[in-house]
């Protein structure tokens, strides 16, 4: 996009200080060379001479600094109809090269606006996709178990209670599905800010074993706790909890009856470390990259009420709090989920 009003407005200005000063000069020669009309002649015009070559390179100079403008204008233009389109920074010195680096600069963050925005639309569309999903299952079991009821098929008291216990499995499995993927919603988004301050790490893993003790007593599972009590970490001592407890619920399922459960804490200069280990089926090396994508899971007849979102939930948790998850599992004989923070 171009326009001629700037170097049109120089030229005016250029000509009319140039014509005034020319008439100055004039009548000043004329005077200092005693009414000498060829010497005053000469002189007017050699200052007119320069005056035009001034001009030529003044212009010149004016024109390469609007066509660079103009130039950024056009650029501008095709990033608002497609960011990707524009070439690499051009770098340049001096004040153009500044506009050009902060045009650059607008153009890098529309890009990642862009993606951003993109990027949440892909998250919300597959939390969307995700919940509707995973709903229908238990839906249409819960619509059976009612129509059973209200069309009087199950007349027997001990099957009428079995199938009302079913629906209420049904009911919670809902329940919790909906209220984790919300979770896990809002921490993905960046909804959730962790407030972190120093939590005594035995008072943590004693809530968390806490949490699963109406499972691991049912089963006769025993959950060991090996951490001092001077150590400290700071955390959102709330959510690590759940990270945990869902940590400590899964090795739960995937343990047999009368065994142990580890939960351990290693602290030093440089990192504290969670230790969850059991002593279960285990986990197959090719099945490791992705137990911690939503709804995954390893043995579908291994709690078939679990959707497979505990471990993408704790995953979350963990990174928004600065830290790092990781496992290591050999198949029947042990899975340990490890948690780690680096002292900063």
């Amino acid at each position: 996009m171009k326009s001629s009003y700037e170097r049109k407005k120089y030229i005016y200005s250029f000509v009319w200080i140039s014509i005034a000063a020319l008439c100055v000069l004039t009548v000043w020669f004329y005077i200092a060379f005693g009414g000498n009309v060829l010497y005053t002649a000469m002189s007017a015009g050699l200052i007119a001479v320069v005056m035009i070559l001034l001009f030529i390179a003044g212009y010149r100079q004016i024109d390469n600094v609007y066509r660079e403008v103009e130039n950024i204008s056009d650029k501008m233009i095709t990033v608002m109809d497609d960011p990707d389109s524009v070439a690499e920074e051009e770098f340049r010195q001096g004040s153009v090269g500044i506009l050009y680096t902060n045009f650059y600069k607008m153009v890098s963050f529309l890009r990642e606006s862009r993606e951003k925005e993109l990027s949440e639309k892909i998250f919300l569309r597959d939390i969307i996709s995700d919940i509707s999903h995973q709903l229908k299952t238990p839906l249409a079991s819960l619509n059976v178990f009612v129509d059973m009821l209200l069309d009087d098929k199950v007349t027997d008291p001990e099957r009428r209670k079995q199938v009302l216990v079913e629906a209420q499995n049904q009911l919670s499995r809902m329940e919790w599905m909906v209220l984790s993927l919300l979770k896990l919603a809002r921490i993905e988004a960046g909804a959730i800010e962790f407030q972190k301050q120093s939590w005594n790490l035995d008072v943590i893993c004693s809530q968390a074993a806490d949490g699963v003790r109406y499972l691991t007593d049912k089963r006769g599972q025993r959950v060991i706790i090996d951490c001092k009590g001077d150590m400290k970490l700071e955390c959102d001592g709330d959510w690590l909890t759940e990270a945990i407890l869902n940590l400590l619920k899964n090795a739960s399922d995937y343990s047999e009856k009368d065994t142990e459960i580890s939960l351990s804490v290693e602290q030093n200069d440089l990192f504290t470390r969670i230790y969850v280990r059991d002593h279960g089926i285990g986990i197959p090396e090719n099945e490791l990259p992705n137990i911690f994508k939503r709804f995954y899971r390893v043995n579908q007849e291994v709690n078939p009420n679990s959707v497979g979102i505990g471990l993408s939930l704790t995953k979350s948790i963990v990174e928004g709090m600065g830290g790092r998850i990781t496992v290591k599992s050999v198949v029947h004989e042990y899975t340990c989920f490890e948690i780690t923070f680096v002292h900063i």
